[in-house]
């Protein structure tokens, strides 16, 4: 028999109460804080940032998440919108560079839980690098997903891609930052 080693799932297992470390909103939280790493964030921009999903479909699965709080696409203005798409095709550059996908879903949960989102009042973008045979048996008939990379292993791949894009600055070990 074959085994899956995922150990960093267990957080995810065992958790009691989502995000209570944070008192409102985790999206909003997560910038406020100076642990970059800590919370896989790789990239800060003046109106978006761009987050490592902790629990990816796929390695490399990141959120691209306004610093605006709303869960309505419709609010956000046009900087918002520019910067945050904008973010989002400097990532898939980084993932091309960084894990050379066959493909990508690009996709947004808009109204929460009926849309399939977990996190409904604070919108965000889902970027999820796709190779052809990703999706075989084992989520069909075993019900389990193998990923194949440890997020922080990802974390380095993709914030050294990044750090090569022209109009980003690398200040260390935290989140490099994004010229619009």
């Amino acid at each position: 028999m074959d085994q899956v080693f995922a150990p960093w799932r267990i957080d995810w297992v065992e958790r009691s109460d989502r995000n209570a470390e944070f008192e409102g909103c985790v999206f909003c939280g997560i910038p406020e804080r100076d642990a970059d790493r800590e919370y896989n964030l790789l990239a800060r921009g003046e109106d978006a940032y761009i987050l490592l999903n902790n629990y990816p479909y796929n390695p490399g699965h990141a959120m691209v998440i306004p610093h605006h709080h709303t869960g309505d696409y419709r609010e956000l203005d046009d900087a918002a919108l520019l910067a945050k798409e904008r973010l989002v095709q400097r990532l898939v550059d980084a993932m091309d560079d960084a894990l050379s996908p066959d493909g990508y879903n690009v996709g947004y949960n808009l109204g929460g839980a009926a849309a399939g989102g977990s996190i409904g009042e604070h919108l965000h973008a889902h970027v999820v690098p796709r190779w052809g045979g990703d999706t075989n048996f084992m989520p069909v008939v075993g019900d389990t997903k193998v990923i194949v990379e440890a997020v922080a292993e990802t974390y380095d791949r993709l914030r050294e891609a990044l750090a090569t894009q022209e109009g980003v600055t690398d200040r260390g070990e935290g989140a490099l930052r994004v010229e619009r």
